[in-house]
């Protein structure tokens, strides 16, 4: 038997996949008052309550964001459903267990329907610290190819369009290669007109967060004239087929962001016409073994991804840097400088944006950034820390 055993770990040993004993589970939550109010059709934010989880295995410690929202307006899942539901459930699921790799904590978190963005926090926290542990960077764990990554930002609706404007050329002097603005009904037309009477040239996108429906198609066909990027998500979140119907009226791209739960969403939506784009954030589509996937289906079918934002501190942050390594993110993502949001982010060094619009990624194991545990210990409104018993092989 003690042979037996000897061989196995010795076969473990000589391949890539180190075993990692999952030990415990810290859930933080911290809030931080952002820069500059943050506006959307959902509405005004001015600081957020942040979602941080460390998992710890074997003496190492890995890190993640859960970046359900402070409300169910975005997602319905949001930061009062996905605390209990990693503490209850998905937790206790993982504890204990001696996993190969991060990918392999996916099935054992299958029987939870849904709650995607709870999911994602604990795989990409594993994801964090198998790549520690193989002192590998991430973004090479998970297969990435490009070493510098074009930046876009989203600014949000602001109290005047002569504000939004100084924001824009704020951004655009800072070097950023994409600027998104959000819109709605009554804050649209009149707003792209201004944007584009004054940079003809700029890479424009807009992102609606499902403020239309479809009776108003001759109204965003008036979106045409801007010569935009894309139309980000215009219909109802939860929509594949109505977005089809609308994109087939309209010469600027659609692009899917909230109805992209999962590949077979993303493949449905590529074969019935609904986008000609894709927006992968890790966290919405449960994680980056996911987000993996959706990339593939997008790119066997030259459909472009990029990496959207979701007002993240610098742990989410380095994980979207990390995902638009990969080689089908050709558009610019909404990664942006811990600056343009926070006062003092929770990492070493903070996030920054060349004079060219671009971040270069970072070769440290792990996500390549230093978690300020001193920090987030300060900010704390909330920890709690989840014991597994002894642990058993899986």
């Amino acid at each position: 038997m003690v042979v037996q055993l000897d061989s196995v770990f010795l076969r473990a040993l000589s391949s890539s996949d180190l075993p990692m004993k999952i030990e415990a589970i810290t859930l933080y939550e911290i809030q931080m008052p952002l820069v500059h109010f943050f506006e959307t059709s959902f509405g005004r934010t001015y600081d957020r309550r942040i979602f941080l989880v460390k998992i710890d295995c074997d003496g190492i410690s890995g890190w993640a964001e859960c970046v359900a929202g402070e409300n169910p307006f975005y997602s319905s899942e949001w930061l009062e459903s996905a605390w209990p539901t990693i503490k209850h459930f998905l937790a206790p699921a993982l504890l204990g267990r001696i996993l190969a790799k991060a990918s392999e904590s996916v099935p054992l978190m299958a029987h939870v329907r849904g709650h995607r963005m709870a999911k994602a926090a604990l795989e990409n926290a594993l994801w964090d610290a198998e790549a520690k542990q193989k002192q590998q960077p991430l973004w090479k764990l998970l297969g990435g190819k490009q070493r510098e990554i074009p930046c876009g930002v989203s600014i949000g609706i602001q109290d005047s369009i002569d504000l939004l404007l100084d924001k824009i050329q704020t951004e655009l002097a800072a070097g950023y290669r994409r600027i998104k603005v959000k819109v709605k009904p009554g804050w649209d037309v009149n707003v792209l007109e201004r944007i584009r009477s004054r940079w003809p040239e700029i890479l424009l996108s807009c992102d609606a967060n499902s403020a239309y429906t479809l009776d108003q198609i001759e109204h965003l066909r008036k979106f045409d004239q801007f010569n935009l990027l894309m139309i980000e998500q215009p219909l109802w979140d939860d929509d594949i087929y109505n977005h089809s119907r609308l994109q087939q009226k309209l010469r600027t791209p659609i692009c899917l962001d909230e109805s992209i739960r999962h590949t077979r969403d993303a493949a449905q939506a590529i074969e019935i016409g609904a986008c000609r784009i894709i927006n992968i954030k890790v966290g919405r589509v449960g994680g980056f073994t996911e987000a993996r996937k959706v990339h593939d289906v997008c790119a066997a079918q030259k459909i472009p991804v990029w990496c959207g934002g979701m007002l993240e501190s610098g742990v989410g942050r380095a994980h979207n840097i990390a995902l638009s390594t990969l080689e089908n993110f050709h558009l610019p993502g909404d990664v942006s400088a811990s600056k343009r949001y926070w006062k003092e982010d929770i990492i070493e060094p903070e996030v920054e944006v060349t004079p060219q619009g671009t971040i270069v990624v970072r070769d440290g194991p792990g996500a390549g950034y230093r978690v300020r545990e001193d920090l987030i210990e300060k900010l704390a409104v909330r920890k709690e820390t989840i014991r597994g018993k002894s642990a058993q092989a899986h």
